[in-house]
């Protein structure tokens, strides 16, 4: 299946470059940490994780941030860089592994590995990544202009260029994909991708324009430009922040579901910070933290961690992550190349 041609359909592809910058830190820090993470809620970032882990474990913390694809790809092609721990979308991560590029971890140095369900640590010790954070994907809207209550509802006639559709580059380009899939009544999985596709043409009419990071469809909503867009759940609450007459909703019939996973690379020099790292990403009281709305809304994979109503909203939890179905991204991406 040539996955490939869903570049097709995209108007337009934004790369997204990365930055370092560092953490503050104790002048007297005995270790030192390169962090490689997402882009979004930067700020949030520094001020509830890595602020806090480089105080508590005495680690000069530096960090690069980026989008999930851009990063790998960096990392891929200079195995030798300095970062040591790399955060990435479940995808990426799956291809990481694939091309070995993370250490092989040994999971009785993170304590806090215990509190993860079955299935994530299955997830963990076939790919050497750990997840921490759980995401979906939904769909975002402004009411005043359109009026969507299905998946179905995005190939109406009505939504004639305004919508926006993740890039097949980005963490839910896959499921957006098995979305066509559901939407033409074929799994991906059973006819390589050809209904799929199929239903992704009839979809470009309404497509004004792909995006590669979520902060894109800020001003696509600002400027009308777009009217509804399918959007991981991550992303929400800076969308919502921005323009506060939208409107996000997970279809009752159901979601795709994605991990970030946090790894070691394969030549860090800094393995024990990084596993302190690992496991205070996983600690229950940082998952209860960076749940918060006004943190980076991550949903936790801890079982120890209760949310309310309120800490759940817009989040992979409860009733919604009981709809969450799962993307086979081994079989994704051993046909993404083809």
């Amino acid at each position: 299946m040539k996955f490939k041609k869903f570049y097709l359909w995209s108007l337009i592809l934004i790369t997204a470059g990365v930055a370092i910058s560092t953490s503050a830190c104790s002048s007297k820090s005995s270790e030192k940490l390169v962090v490689s993470t997402f882009g979004l809620s930067t700020k949030q970032m520094r001020s509830d994780v890595l602020n806090p882990f480089s105080k508590k474990y005495n680690v000069k913390v530096s960090t690069q941030f980026g989008d999930s694809s851009t990063r790998l790809t960096q990392i891929e092609h200079n195995p030798n860089s300095n970062v040591d721990v790399i955060e990435l979308a479940q995808n990426n991560a799956v291809t990481g592994a694939k091309k070995k590029l993370f250490k092989k971890l040994d999971f009785s140095k993170i304590k806090n590995f215990k509190y993860l369900s079955k299935d994530q640590q299955q997830l963990a010790k076939k790919t050497n990544t750990v997840p921490y954070t759980v995401n979906s994907v939904g769909i975002i809207y402004n009411p005043k202009k359109v009026n969507i209550k299905d998946w179905n509802d995005l190939w109406s006639d009505k939504l004639k260029q305004k919508i926006s559709v993740p890039d097949m580059t980005t963490t839910f380009g896959p499921a957006m994909l098995y979305i066509a899939g559901d939407h033409a009544g074929t799994q991906v999985t059973k006819d390589d991708g050809t209904a799929a596709f199929k239903a992704m043409k009839e979809l470009k009419p309404n497509i004004v324009k792909t995006y590669t990071q979520s902060s894109d469809l800020s001003n696509m909503f600002k400027t009308g430009e777009i009217s509804a867009a399918v959007v991981g759940d991550y992303a929400v609450g800076m969308l919502q922040a921005t323009n506060p007459d939208l409107k996000y909703f997970v279809p009752a019939s159901g979601t795709y579901a994605n991990y970030d996973n946090v790894s070691i690379l394969k030549n860090s020099k800094n393995t024990n910070a990084a596993y302190q790292y690992i496991n205070y990403r996983l600690s229950e009281s940082v998952q209860k933290k960076v749940a918060n709305t006004k943190s980076l809304n991550n949903a936790p994979v801890n079982q120890q961690v209760n949310l309310s109503k309120k800490e759940a909203a817009n989040k992979t939890y409860g009733d919604v992550a009981k709809r969450a179905k799962t993307i086979d991204f081994f079989y994704v991406n051993s046909h993404i190349s083809k």
